[in-house]
């Protein structure tokens, strides 16, 4: 590499940004809570701080997308030609226009406390809009705010260039993927589906990449994982847990994307003038020196500090008017189902003979957890803690979070966002993901307990 090429200025450029973007978004801090990063310990200040308000300002948020839309559904998009970010906000197809109208009655009712009780009560409307969408408020703050440190200074094309090699082969996918999954992992896996779905939107990702990208790799953090496990009691084998749960993911991995339906999604962009990014080597050129090449070539296209913030606060809009009303609406609905029929109970009993068949005590209790992960991800776990047998509450445990799509979060923010995934294929990729990785588990919880 030709370092003459590129001045002092274009390697701070680089490597500013994207070291504070690491650190923001991927370094571990020790808090009396356990492990966690910097944009959730201010997420979490902002929690504390909006505690008794936040409930409220969702509901607005969520209604007010929904008047929005409504809106220029009746005056016609061209009336905000001038503005693409917001012609594309509140400019969506009938479907999704009914969806935030839906969303923003359910928002009122919980938030007033009307009509029936199983709207609004503690384990659906309020979990939803007391609890969930506090989260998600709090996190897409920082992390829309934030993310361009880590998309637009180069770091994406550095790891891109450097773990070609490995994602390719294994995943089917570039090398820039680690970082998405880095981030979900240490972070959380809203993040990881908000950097897939803009990353997708950029013209970086194919279809098929962003589709299997958002529910391979929008792993779940360590940080939510602890209180998993520690719901079933189970905290003090924290480390042979996730240990195993990043042993199910793996195999996951290498698996779903090879198989339908993530194999048959296109490998064409979200437009026709979209091209990817290479990611390969040019004859010549050492893998470290032209990764760091391409890296500093992105951070010399950042000419200013308001573009980057610009970008930064419509990721936060995209984010709290494009996914809370998705959660809030899919969710509730899920979350209503799980509580008030027994549905899921209905559709684990053909789990019972493979449980049996696996020897994992206490089948038919633990079958009727199987499922329900689909709803919401903190279900199984919430049953599964009085059932007797450790090494059951540790299966049920591990499996809610390798079965990673579950409508209240990660499900609901896919449906939201532009990774071009339908409802009916995350059905399909959860039942998928069930059936491989709860035979990884239990063989491990086998060897362990």
């Amino acid at each position: 590499m030709k370092n003459n090429s590129y001045s002092i200025f274009d390697h701070i450029k680089f490597i500013i940004p994207s070291l504070i973007g690491v650190f923001l978004f991927m370094s571990p801090i020790k808090t009396e809570d356990g492990l966690t990063i910097p944009i959730a310990i201010l997420a979490g200040k902002v929690q504390s701080l909006l505690a008794d308000q936040l409930s409220g300002i969702m509901m607005v948020i969520i209604v007010f997308t929904a008047i929005m839309t409504i809106i220029v559904r009746l005056l016609g998009k061209e009336k905000l030609d001038r503005t693409p970010f917001f012609q594309q906000l509140f400019y969506v197809n009938m479907f999704w226009t009914m969806t935030r109208v839906v969303a923003a009655i359910f928002a009122v009712m919980v938030f007033f406390q009307l009509g029936p009780e199983f709207i609004h009560s503690a384990n659906t409307g309020q979990m939803l809009l007391g609890d969930l969408l506090h989260v998600l408020f709090a996190v897409f703050l920082f992390a829309g705010l934030f993310l361009p440190l880590l998309m637009n200074f180069g770091l994406l094309e550095l790891f891109g260039t450097l773990m070609t090699k490995i994602m390719r082969p294994l995943f089917r996918l570039p090398g820039r993927a680690s970082i998405d999954s880095l981030a979900s992992w240490v972070g959380d896996g809203t993040i990881g589906v908000l950097i897939t779905s803009k990353q997708y939107e950029n013209g970086y990702y194919t279809k098929r990449e962003a589709a299997v990208i958002g529910t391979t790799f929008s792993v779940v953090s360590i940080t939510f994982s602890l209180v998993i496990i520690a719901e079933v009691g189970l905290e003090h084998m924290f480390l042979p847990f996730y240990g195993t749960v990043l042993a199910a993911g793996v195999v996951a991995a290498l698996i779903m994307p090879r198989i339908p339906p993530l194999s048959r999604k296109p490998d064409t962009y979200i437009n026709k003038d979209a091209e990817g990014i290479s990611e390969e080597i040019p004859a010549g050129d050492h893998l470290f020196s032209f990764s760091y090449k391409k890296a500093l070539e992105r951070a010399k296209q950042e000419k200013s500090v308001f573009k980057v913030f610009k970008e930064g606060g419509q990721n936060i809009l995209d984010m709290w008017m494009g996914v809370a009303p998705v959660v809030m609406a899919f969710g509730l609905i899920a979350l209503i189902i799980a509580e008030t029929t027994p549905i899921f109970q209905w559709l684990g009993m053909p789990f019972v003979p493979f449980m049996e068949l696996l020897q994992i005590p206490h089948a038919k209790e633990a079958s009727e957890t199987v499922l329900i992960g689909f709803a919401d991800m903190f279900l199984p776990s919430i049953l599964a803690s009085t059932i007797e047998a450790e090494i059951t509450r540790f299966i049920i445990a591990a499996l809610s979070v390798t079965q990673l799509i579950y409508m209240s979060e990660v499900g609901g923010l896919l449906i939201g966002s532009k990774v071009p995934v339908s409802f009916k294929d995350l059905v399909i990729i959860f039942l998928l993901r069930t059936i491989i990785t709860l035979p990884v588990i239990t063989i491990i919880a086998h060897l362990i307990f």
